[in-house]
């Protein structure tokens, strides 16, 4: 057989199975609109160690209020765009898809917000803040996020606590080395923020929220180097709001 032949041959054997599994695809897993929903099969992900907002039951009931539940219907009266947009309506939803399959199921998979940081504003009750900035609810009782407290409105949770918050969850050093975040007015009505260590009792003021990185990495290099030398319990608060320079407190 000639290389044309045997190109010609390959390119028809490849023709028909691209239009084979086109095929496939459209037509054998397809649903029949005369088919009865029988299945509804929900999925609701999450991130290893996330907490929990909401689960399949969760979902089957809110499907079920807004009337839309569609176990039972014809699958041409299934709306997936209408049971997309009442699960995005709820505060711990950041994802959702809806499609029909084969032998009368529909298929919801969910995905939850992920908060990075519980915020306790002073007088209010306390709420989640994911990465975006989005604001959860209170819904679960427990909680091993970084928690920040004090004088805190809703503006400065979601821009700048969301941002440090997911940038101490990043970071294996940090998540385990801060326990708390204490936020309070200076002179000017600005925030600035004090850290409680989970090592040591003593306050370290990072003041303004602007390049925490390099103020944290200031006392990263405080922490390897002189630390090793003094001891911890040699300052009581270590203050690292001015560049180039930490300023520590002994005690009394």
């Amino acid at each position: 057989m000639s290389k044309f032949a045997k190109f010609t041959v390959l390119s028809l054997l490849s023709l028909g199975l691209m239009a084979y599994v086109v095929y496939a695809m459209f037509f054998l897993s397809s649903p029949d609109d005369e088919e009865r929903c029988s299945v509804v099969e929900l999925t609701v992900e999450k991130a290893d160690g996330a907490l929990v907002f909401m689960d399949g039951t969760d979902i089957e009931k809110m499907l079920k209020n807004a009337n839309v539940y569609p176990k039972g219907m014809l699958m041409k009266d299934v709306d997936t765009e209408k049971i997309e947009e009442i699960i995005k309506g709820n505060e711990f939803i950041s994802k959702v898809e809806c499609y029909k399959s084969a032998n009368g199921k529909l298929c919801v998979n969910v995905e939850q917000r992920i908060p990075v940081i519980f915020v306790i504003p002073d007088g209010k009750d306390g709420y989640f803040v994911d990465a975006q900035g989005n604001i959860i609810p209170n819904k679960n009782s427990g909680t091993n996020l970084m928690v920040a407290s004090g004088a805190i409105d809703e503006k400065y949770a979601r821009k700048e606590l969301a941002d440090f918050g997911q940038f101490l969850q990043q970071d294996d050093f940090w998540n385990n080395q801060i326990e708390q975040i204490y936020v309070m007015k200076d002179r000017k009505g600005k925030p600035v923020v004090e850290l409680v260590p989970r090592v040591g009792d003593q306050i370290i003021f990072l003041g303004v929220l602007d390049d925490y990185q390099k103020k944290l990495q200031k006392l990263k290099t405080f922490y390897e180097k002189a630390v090793e030398t003094v001891g911890w319990r040699k300052y009581a608060r270590v203050n690292l709001e001015y560049d180039n320079q930490i300023i520590c407190t002994k005690r009394k």
